[in-house]
């Protein structure tokens, strides 16, 4: 391997399995997850080529996928540039039985720019636990390095140690063939840290293995981190759903003016500001669901669009919004942007109308009645009819732009889009156009309802109360993941006609995300999250818990694998 790919640990996947085979699971678990730090798959870099080629050499060396090499492969990501690719291994239990359990963990992790002058150290967990074990300006942090309970380092939490845990296991059933009614299927995807591209393909390939060789996936178990969710809080999580994420995007147009002449113009920076304020950490746009972690849309994006100073003021701004999604479909929460978008542009007129009146009193001047602060809100589908009964040709507009903007940042892209259908539109009137950008989490979770789903529930319950009693852990069960994860794209819950409503909102939706809604809804696995324990994920400060990680969670995954699969 390319040593400037290689941190901390050095081993080959030869040398690393015959290291770990002969130890107990918490050492097998430590031992792979400190090799896998030391390779810095960032995201967006070959890094996460070389991990998934090092993860396919190291199980080739587990003798049963020596034996039978069939079942071990990879899918490479189509017209990837890195070369990026999922990574398969499949346990087939002796008992006859189509029932599949699938493990998946990320590969990819984010940048190490937070550790500035140190970043070789974020490879190296040894190097960065004594660093943090030898400062003083942290006292709670030093003692936390000195316990020997935690592991630092890039992707120790985020996720190399559950990949590291869905490896033992996989290496586990692999030696219990003969006793496992069902299968194991483990697999491992890139570019999960921002465009989820990795899952997405994997679809096609789980159906494939649904419809071609008969597999049944009964559950999906994803182990990606789990967290504290207040001071002092001990609890560790489990998670039996996924949150949806939309990016709802404002592309708004206003009224330019001189700035001599500025109580003519219709703003589109106060519109903005307006709107931001509006829905920005507004709570009350939050799903009300008791006892889960719900949180409101929060802006990631706000700017106009002039390029150079003038005194001129602008003509269109844009912005853009996380929003979580938990149980409302893309409909519900458009038709909650356009009442807030109303809200903000009934405000911004009604502000304009007594500043002018208030400078006509001031200047002497008389008031104007043909000026008009009037904003029109459309969303995007709303949009695109009206443009096509004027006649103008909305697909070929749309198809010219991304023609002519290969490799554009997707959002960019669709905010390019809106622009020049705007500038199609004979109607130069202001307004604001609602509609989605990537990308788009898809939100699912187990349903009290659906018996199948029911059964999952009462087994993670049951593995859990007997976990208690063999640990001193406290379980907590909650529906929603509170992060974003590739559970969102192995089940999905929407109808065709709310599927149909998001589609129709997002700008060719074909040529720029993809996502194959219909196939995650076919495919619909139900999916969980037990995942490894630890803090500051995304922080230079990320670690995880050994104790929990290393030594509780594989028997765990374990217990209600084979619960599900000798049901």
């Amino acid at each position: 391997m390319n040593d400037t790919v290689r941190g901390e640990e050095q081993l080959s996947p030869v040398d690393l399995y015959e290291k770990v085979k002969d130890v107990p699971t918490n050492e097998k678990v430590e031992i792979i997850t400190k090799t896998l730090v030391g390779i810095k798959s960032v995201n967006g870099t070959y890094g996460e080529v070389e991990i998934a080629n090092y993860l396919i050499d190291f199980i080739k060396q587990i003798p049963y996928f020596d034996a039978q090499p069939e079942r071990l492969w990879e899918q490479g990501l189509q017209g990837d540039h890195l070369g990026r690719k999922n990574v398969f291994a499949l346990i087939k239990g002796k008992q006859e039985s189509n029932k599949t359990v699938l493990y998946h963990s990320h590969m990819d992790t984010v940048g190490v720019d937070d550790f500035g002058s140190n970043q070789e150290a974020a490879f190296k967990p040894d190097v960065l636990t004594e660093q943090f074990a030898e400062q003083d300006y942290d006292e709670e942090l030093k003692k936390l390095a000195q316990s020997g309970e935690w592991m630092f380092g890039r992707g120790s939490v985020d996720m190399k140690s559950g990949i590291a845990v869905h490896l033992v296991n996989l290496m586990y059933f692999s030696e219990q063939v003969e006793h496992l009614n069902g299968n194991v299927l483990v697999m491992f995807n890139p570019v999960e840290e921002n465009e989820h591209t990795g899952v997405i393909e994997s679809v096609n390939e789980l159906l494939k293995l649904r419809d071609v060789q008969g597999y049944e996936f009964v559950l999906g178990i994803n182990n990606d981190f789990v967290t504290s969710l207040y001071e002092g809080d001990q609890n560790r999580y489990i998670y039996t759903g996924a949150v949806g994420k939309l990016l709802p995007c404002f592309y708004i147009y206003g009224r330019e003016a001189h700035v001599g002449e500025t109580l003519t113009s219709v703003d589109p920076t106060l519109i903005s500001a307006t709107i931001n304020r509006n829905i920005n950490n507004n709570m009350d746009l939050a799903e009300e669901i008791q006892g889960e972690l719900v949180l409101p849309p929060s802006c990631l994006y706000q700017r106009d669009q002039k390029d150079f100073y003038n005194v001129q003021t602008a003509l269109s701004s844009q912005l853009y919004f996380n929003y979580f999604v938990y149980k409302d479909s893309p409909q519900d929460v458009m038709n909650k942007l356009i009442e807030k978008a109303k809200e903000a542009c009934v405000e911004v007129e009604e502000h304009m109308v007594e500043q002018h009146r208030k400078f006509s009193h001031v200047t002497e001047m008389p008031t104007s009645n043909s000026l008009s602060w009037n904003i029109n809100i459309y969303s995007y589908d709303e949009y695109i009819d009206q443009l096509t009964e004027k006649g103008i040709d909305v697909e070929g507009v749309c198809d010219r732009v991304v023609a002519e903007n290969s490799g554009l940042e997707k959002r960019e892209l669709c905010f390019q889009i809106v622009e020049a259908l705007q500038l199609a539109d004979p109607d130069k009137t202001p307004k604001v156009i609602i509609f989605f950008a990537p990308p788009y989490c898809p939100h699912n979770y187990l349903r009290e309802e659906v018996g199948t789903e029911k059964e999952i529930i009462d087994h993670i319950n049951e593995v859990l109360s007997e976990y208690e009693q063999k640990t001193t852990e406290t379980f907590k069960v909650k529906k929603f993941f509170p992060f974003l994860s590739d559970s969102s794209y192995l089940s999905l819950h929407e109808s065709d006609h709310e599927i149909e409503s998001l589609i129709d909102n997002f700008p060719k939706w074909e040529e720029i995300y993809p996502v194959p809604v219909h196939d995650i809804r076919s495919l619909n696995i139900p999916s969980i999250n037990m995942g490894v324990y630890g803090q500051d994920a995304h922080q230079r400060t990320e670690r995880v818990y050994k104790p929990y990680t290393f030594g509780t969670l594989p028997f765990i995954i374990r217990a209600l694998t084979e619960k599900v699969l000798n049901n």
